[in-house]
């Protein structure tokens, strides 16, 4: 299932940013071609929104 906008997000990603959104939902619909299963797109999606939060920290600093 692929996520056209970030109101199909669910609930608990759309809490993050708008940013966020954009990121999880890039990267989940990228993963999701790639693996072909959800528990794993959520994994990698996750992951690259920590790494971009903790990019734009280190950005601040």
């Amino acid at each position: 299932m692929l996520y056209k906008c970030n109101q199909d997000l669910p609930v608990e990603i759309r809490s993050l940013s708008q940013e966020c959104q954009d990121v999880y939902r890039a990267a989940f619909n990228s993963a999701i071609h790639w693996y072909g299963e959800a528990p794993k797109a959520h994994k990698v999606a996750m992951s690259a929104v920590r790494m971009q939060s903790a990019m734009h920290r280190s950005l601040a600093v």
